[in-house]
Protein backbone atom coordinates (compact mmCIF):
# COMPACT_ATOMS: atom_id res chain seq x y z
CA UNK A 1 0.00 0.00 0.00
CA UNK A 2 1.69 3.51 -0.93
CA UNK A 3 2.41 5.77 1.93
CA UNK A 4 -0.26 8.26 2.44
CA UNK A 5 1.17 11.90 1.12
CA UNK A 6 -0.76 13.48 4.07
CA UNK A 7 -2.04 12.06 7.42
CA UNK A 8 -6.06 11.83 8.00
CA UNK A 9 -6.15 14.75 10.57
CA UNK A 10 -4.38 17.51 7.74
CA UNK A 11 -6.55 15.83 5.02
CA UNK A 12 -9.89 16.46 7.50
CA UNK A 13 -8.95 19.57 8.37
CA UNK A 14 -8.69 21.18 4.59
CA UNK A 15 -12.02 19.74 4.14
CA UNK A 16 -13.44 21.89 6.97
CA UNK A 17 -11.69 24.36 6.28
CA UNK A 18 -12.57 24.27 2.36
CA UNK A 19 -16.21 23.90 3.80
CA UNK A 20 -16.10 26.82 5.54
CA UNK A 21 -14.96 28.90 2.98
CA UNK A 22 -17.87 27.87 1.23
CA UNK A 23 -20.13 28.84 3.70
CA UNK A 24 -18.75 32.22 4.16
CA UNK A 25 -19.12 32.97 0.30
CA UNK A 26 -22.65 31.87 0.53
CA UNK A 27 -23.58 34.24 3.23
CA UNK A 28 -21.97 37.17 1.59
CA UNK A 29 -23.14 36.68 -1.82
CA UNK A 30 -26.90 36.22 -0.32
CA UNK A 31 -29.17 38.84 -2.20
CA UNK A 32 -33.44 39.20 -2.46
CA UNK A 33 -33.79 35.68 -3.71
CA UNK A 34 -33.30 34.72 -0.30
CA UNK A 35 -35.85 37.59 0.45
CA UNK A 36 -38.35 36.08 -2.04
CA UNK A 37 -38.04 32.39 -1.20
CA UNK A 38 -38.59 33.14 2.71
CA UNK A 39 -41.76 35.45 1.43
CA UNK A 40 -43.13 32.66 -0.96
CA UNK A 41 -43.44 29.66 1.80
CA UNK A 42 -44.10 32.00 4.66
CA UNK A 43 -47.38 33.00 2.94
CA UNK A 44 -47.96 29.87 1.21
CA UNK A 45 -51.64 29.06 1.39
CA UNK A 46 -52.97 26.38 4.49
CA UNK A 47 -53.42 23.52 2.14
CA UNK A 48 -50.07 23.96 0.47
CA UNK A 49 -46.66 21.76 1.20
CA UNK A 50 -43.28 22.45 -0.16
CA UNK A 51 -42.26 19.19 -1.96
CA UNK A 52 -38.02 18.94 -1.63
CA UNK A 53 -36.77 16.41 -4.77
CA UNK A 54 -32.85 15.69 -5.32
CA UNK A 55 -31.05 12.99 -6.82
CA UNK A 56 -28.22 11.09 -5.05
CA UNK A 57 -26.57 12.68 -1.92
CA UNK A 58 -28.78 16.21 -2.46
CA UNK A 59 -32.25 14.15 -2.10
CA UNK A 60 -30.73 13.13 1.32
CA UNK A 61 -30.32 16.90 2.15
CA UNK A 62 -33.53 17.45 0.75
CA UNK A 63 -35.25 14.99 3.18
CA UNK A 64 -33.09 16.64 6.15
CA UNK A 65 -34.50 20.12 4.64
CA UNK A 66 -38.19 18.55 4.50
CA UNK A 67 -38.01 17.53 8.29
CA UNK A 68 -36.78 20.81 9.40
CA UNK A 69 -39.85 22.49 7.64
CA UNK A 70 -41.80 20.08 9.06
CA UNK A 71 -40.66 20.54 12.69
CA UNK A 72 -41.33 24.09 12.82
CA UNK A 73 -45.18 23.71 11.12
CA UNK A 74 -44.42 24.34 7.51
CA UNK A 75 -46.03 21.03 6.03
CA UNK A 76 -43.19 19.49 3.54
CA UNK A 77 -42.41 16.30 2.53
CA UNK A 78 -39.66 14.62 0.06
CA UNK A 79 -40.11 13.42 -3.00
CA UNK A 80 -37.66 11.07 -5.39
CA UNK A 81 -36.91 13.02 -8.69
CA UNK A 82 -37.03 9.60 -10.42
CA UNK A 83 -40.68 8.11 -8.48
CA UNK A 84 -42.18 11.91 -9.39
CA UNK A 85 -41.80 10.87 -12.83
CA UNK A 86 -42.80 7.18 -12.51
CA UNK A 87 -46.59 8.08 -10.98
CA UNK A 88 -45.71 10.28 -8.36
CA UNK A 89 -46.14 14.09 -10.15
CA UNK A 90 -49.76 13.93 -8.55
CA UNK A 91 -48.78 14.70 -5.20
CA UNK A 92 -48.32 18.32 -7.08
CA UNK A 93 -50.88 20.94 -6.75
CA UNK A 94 -50.80 24.44 -7.43
CA UNK A 95 -51.09 25.33 -4.21
CA UNK A 96 -48.17 23.50 -3.77
CA UNK A 97 -44.26 24.78 -3.51
CA UNK A 98 -41.50 22.92 -5.44
CA UNK A 99 -38.18 23.05 -3.90
CA UNK A 100 -35.95 21.47 -6.21
CA UNK A 101 -32.30 20.61 -5.31
CA UNK A 102 -29.29 20.04 -7.88
CA UNK A 103 -25.42 21.76 -7.79
CA UNK A 104 -24.90 21.71 -11.46
CA UNK A 105 -28.67 22.77 -12.20
CA UNK A 106 -29.05 19.79 -15.41
CA UNK A 107 -29.47 16.80 -13.23
CA UNK A 108 -31.78 14.81 -15.75
CA UNK A 109 -34.54 13.65 -13.23
CA UNK A 110 -34.88 17.19 -11.77
CA UNK A 111 -35.01 18.70 -15.47
CA UNK A 112 -37.72 16.82 -16.54
CA UNK A 113 -39.92 17.46 -13.52
CA UNK A 114 -39.79 20.93 -14.68
CA UNK A 115 -42.72 20.96 -17.31
CA UNK A 116 -45.43 19.36 -15.26
CA UNK A 117 -44.44 21.53 -12.87
CA UNK A 118 -44.84 24.79 -14.84
CA UNK A 119 -48.37 23.08 -16.46
CA UNK A 120 -49.50 22.36 -12.87
CA UNK A 121 -48.64 26.00 -12.04
CA UNK A 122 -46.73 24.70 -9.38
CA UNK A 123 -43.84 27.59 -7.99
CA UNK A 124 -40.55 26.69 -7.74
CA UNK A 125 -37.52 27.45 -5.65
CA UNK A 126 -34.07 25.95 -7.27
CA UNK A 127 -31.12 25.05 -5.11
CA UNK A 128 -28.26 25.41 -7.46
CA UNK A 129 -24.97 26.49 -8.57
CA UNK A 130 -25.64 27.84 -11.65
CA UNK A 131 -28.28 30.30 -11.78
CA UNK A 132 -27.52 29.84 -15.74
CA UNK A 133 -28.53 26.10 -15.44
CA UNK A 134 -31.75 24.09 -17.16
CA UNK A 135 -32.69 24.52 -13.37
CA UNK A 136 -32.04 28.30 -12.69
CA UNK A 137 -33.42 29.60 -15.70
CA UNK A 138 -36.88 28.13 -15.63
CA UNK A 139 -37.31 28.52 -11.68
CA UNK A 140 -39.67 31.18 -10.29
CA UNK A 141 -36.61 31.66 -7.41
CA UNK A 142 -32.98 30.80 -7.41
CA UNK A 143 -31.16 30.09 -4.32
CA UNK A 144 -27.98 30.47 -5.80
CA UNK A 145 -24.78 27.80 -4.02
CA UNK A 146 -21.86 29.63 -6.25
CA UNK A 147 -19.01 27.02 -7.66
CA UNK A 148 -17.15 25.97 -5.37
CA UNK A 149 -14.58 22.87 -5.31
CA UNK A 150 -15.43 19.83 -4.02
CA UNK A 151 -13.57 19.23 -0.80
CA UNK A 152 -11.17 16.36 -0.72
CA UNK A 153 -8.09 14.80 -2.29
CA UNK A 154 -9.92 14.15 -5.64
CA UNK A 155 -12.42 17.54 -5.47
CA UNK A 156 -15.25 14.74 -6.62
CA UNK A 157 -17.81 13.63 -4.13
CA UNK A 158 -20.53 15.76 -3.13
CA UNK A 159 -18.93 17.37 -0.21
CA UNK A 160 -18.64 21.22 -0.45
CA UNK A 161 -22.19 21.60 -2.41
CA UNK A 162 -24.15 19.26 -0.01
CA UNK A 163 -23.24 21.22 3.08
CA UNK A 164 -23.89 24.29 0.92
CA UNK A 165 -27.27 23.09 0.28
CA UNK A 166 -27.55 22.00 3.83
CA UNK A 167 -26.51 25.06 5.66
CA UNK A 168 -29.04 27.38 2.84
CA UNK A 169 -31.88 25.10 3.62
CA UNK A 170 -31.37 25.37 7.34
CA UNK A 171 -30.67 29.19 6.87
CA UNK A 172 -34.30 29.46 5.08
CA UNK A 173 -35.77 27.24 7.63
CA UNK A 174 -34.67 29.85 10.37
CA UNK A 175 -35.15 32.77 8.51
CA UNK A 176 -39.02 31.16 7.83
CA UNK A 177 -39.09 30.93 12.10
CA UNK A 178 -38.64 34.39 12.13
CA UNK A 179 -41.23 35.66 9.37
CA UNK A 180 -43.83 33.53 10.85
CA UNK A 181 -42.73 34.56 14.47
CA UNK A 182 -43.03 31.19 15.76
CA UNK A 183 -42.32 30.69 19.20
CA UNK A 184 -40.71 27.69 21.39
CA UNK A 185 -44.75 26.91 22.57
CA UNK A 186 -44.91 26.07 19.11
CA UNK A 187 -42.01 24.33 18.88
CA UNK A 188 -42.65 22.34 21.64
CA UNK A 189 -46.25 21.67 19.85
CA UNK A 190 -44.67 19.79 17.28
CA UNK A 191 -42.01 17.84 19.65
CA UNK A 192 -44.10 16.95 22.48
CA UNK A 193 -42.43 13.28 22.44
CA UNK A 194 -38.42 14.78 22.63
CA UNK A 195 -36.84 15.67 25.64
CA UNK A 196 -36.55 19.90 24.24
CA UNK A 197 -39.99 19.88 23.06
CA UNK A 198 -41.70 18.38 26.69
CA UNK A 199 -39.20 21.06 28.57
CA UNK A 200 -40.89 23.71 26.60
CA UNK A 201 -44.54 22.59 27.67
CA UNK A 202 -46.01 24.79 30.40
CA UNK A 203 -46.76 23.24 34.16
CA UNK A 204 -50.65 23.62 33.48
CA UNK A 205 -49.95 20.77 30.82
CA UNK A 206 -48.35 18.20 33.55
CA UNK A 207 -49.18 18.84 36.87
CA UNK A 208 -51.50 17.48 38.82
CA UNK A 209 -54.47 18.64 39.63
CA UNK A 210 -58.37 17.98 40.46
CA UNK A 211 -58.68 14.41 42.52
CA UNK A 212 -54.93 14.10 42.12
CA UNK A 213 -54.50 17.42 43.70
CA UNK A 214 -54.49 16.57 47.83
CA UNK A 215 -55.65 20.24 48.91
CA UNK A 216 -56.42 20.80 52.90
CA UNK A 217 -56.84 23.88 55.80
CA UNK A 218 -55.03 24.81 57.82
CA UNK A 219 -56.65 23.53 61.04
CA UNK A 220 -56.37 19.79 59.88
CA UNK A 221 -55.46 17.50 61.96
CA UNK A 222 -51.76 15.66 60.87
CA UNK A 223 -53.69 12.69 61.42
CA UNK A 224 -56.35 13.50 58.69
CA UNK A 225 -53.98 15.00 56.67
CA UNK A 226 -51.89 11.85 56.00
CA UNK A 227 -55.50 9.95 55.49
CA UNK A 228 -56.34 12.81 53.17
CA UNK A 229 -52.88 11.90 51.11
CA UNK A 230 -53.52 8.38 51.06
CA UNK A 231 -56.94 8.67 49.50
CA UNK A 232 -55.91 11.23 47.50
CA UNK A 233 -55.96 9.88 43.81
CA UNK A 234 -52.46 8.97 42.00
CA UNK A 235 -49.06 9.70 43.50
CA UNK A 236 -50.33 13.64 45.42
CA UNK A 237 -46.57 14.02 46.81
CA UNK A 238 -47.30 16.34 49.30
CA UNK A 239 -50.19 18.11 51.04
CA UNK A 240 -51.38 21.62 49.85
CA UNK A 241 -52.25 23.51 53.06
CA UNK A 242 -54.83 26.84 52.30
CA UNK A 243 -55.99 29.46 54.91
CA UNK A 244 -59.67 30.30 54.95
CA UNK A 245 -59.69 32.46 52.10
CA UNK A 246 -58.42 29.73 50.43
CA UNK A 247 -55.12 31.23 49.29
CA UNK A 248 -51.52 29.38 49.66
CA UNK A 249 -50.68 28.73 53.35
CA UNK A 250 -48.09 26.48 53.14
CA UNK A 251 -47.14 22.80 52.21
CA UNK A 252 -46.67 19.12 54.16
CA UNK A 253 -44.15 16.66 52.13
CA UNK A 254 -42.58 13.38 52.77
CA UNK A 255 -39.98 15.16 54.34
CA UNK A 256 -42.39 16.87 57.06
CA UNK A 257 -43.77 13.30 57.58
CA UNK A 258 -40.11 11.70 58.36
CA UNK A 259 -39.29 15.03 60.91
CA UNK A 260 -42.72 14.36 62.72
CA UNK A 261 -42.05 10.64 63.24
CA UNK A 262 -38.79 11.59 64.82
CA UNK A 263 -40.80 13.24 67.74
CA UNK A 264 -43.02 10.54 68.64
CA UNK A 265 -46.31 9.90 67.38
CA UNK A 266 -48.06 13.32 69.18
CA UNK A 267 -47.86 15.50 66.13
CA UNK A 268 -50.50 13.22 64.84
CA UNK A 269 -53.12 14.87 66.82
CA UNK A 270 -52.07 18.45 66.09
CA UNK A 271 -53.14 20.99 63.12
CA UNK A 272 -50.92 20.64 59.88
CA UNK A 273 -50.09 24.71 60.46
CA UNK A 274 -47.16 23.41 63.35
CA UNK A 275 -45.78 21.34 60.98
CA UNK A 276 -46.33 22.18 57.28
CA UNK A 277 -43.65 23.90 55.20
CA UNK A 278 -44.07 27.19 55.54
CA UNK A 279 -43.16 29.22 52.34
CA UNK A 280 -43.46 26.83 49.81
CA UNK A 281 -42.03 27.86 46.17
CA UNK A 282 -45.08 28.13 43.88
CA UNK A 283 -45.19 29.12 40.27
CA UNK A 284 -48.34 29.94 37.73
CA UNK A 285 -49.70 28.51 35.18
CA UNK A 286 -47.59 29.57 32.26
CA UNK A 287 -44.30 28.54 34.06
CA UNK A 288 -42.32 26.48 31.44
CA UNK A 289 -41.34 22.43 32.58
CA UNK A 290 -37.76 23.75 31.90
CA UNK A 291 -37.88 26.73 34.32
CA UNK A 292 -40.02 24.69 37.09
CA UNK A 293 -37.21 21.99 37.10
CA UNK A 294 -34.69 24.81 37.19
CA UNK A 295 -36.37 25.91 40.18
CA UNK A 296 -36.55 22.92 41.75
CA UNK A 297 -32.92 21.86 41.14
CA UNK A 298 -31.26 25.15 42.40
CA UNK A 299 -33.61 25.58 45.72
CA UNK A 300 -33.33 21.64 46.57
CA UNK A 301 -37.28 21.19 46.63
CA UNK A 302 -39.48 18.22 45.22
CA UNK A 303 -42.24 19.95 44.44
CA UNK A 304 -43.48 22.72 43.25
CA UNK A 305 -47.68 24.39 43.60
CA UNK A 306 -48.98 25.99 40.99
CA UNK A 307 -51.31 29.00 41.62
CA UNK A 308 -53.87 31.08 39.71
CA UNK A 309 -53.93 35.00 39.94
CA UNK A 310 -55.12 34.83 42.91
CA UNK A 311 -52.78 32.90 44.55
CA UNK A 312 -55.24 30.00 45.09
CA UNK A 313 -53.46 26.18 44.95
CA UNK A 314 -54.66 24.63 41.22
CA UNK A 315 -51.78 22.23 41.10
CA UNK A 316 -49.28 20.32 41.83
CA UNK A 317 -45.84 19.90 40.24
CA UNK A 318 -42.94 16.80 41.64
CA UNK A 319 -39.48 16.77 40.10
CA UNK A 320 -41.23 13.15 38.50
CA UNK A 321 -43.57 14.81 36.71
CA UNK A 322 -40.95 17.39 35.10
CA UNK A 323 -38.69 14.77 34.27
CA UNK A 324 -41.06 11.95 33.12
CA UNK A 325 -43.51 14.99 31.48
CA UNK A 326 -46.84 13.32 31.89
CA UNK A 327 -49.05 13.87 29.20
CA UNK A 328 -52.36 14.80 30.32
Amino acid sequence: MNALKKSPTAVAKEVILDEAKALQEIASSLDDSFEKATELIGNMKEVGRVIIGGMGKSGFIGMKISATLASIGIPSFSMHPAEAVHGDLGRFTKNDIALLLSNSGETQEIVELIPFLKRVGCPLIALTADADSTLGRNSNIVLRLGKHREAGPLGLAPTTSTTAMLALGDALAMALMEYKGFSKEDFAGFHPAGSLGRSLLSVAEIMRKGEELCIVPLETFCKDVLERITNTRGRPGAAVVIDEQGTLAGIFTDGDLRRCLNSGEGFLMQPVREHMGKNPKAVSLNTLVREATDLMNSKRVDQLIVIDDERKPVGLVDIQDAVSVRMR
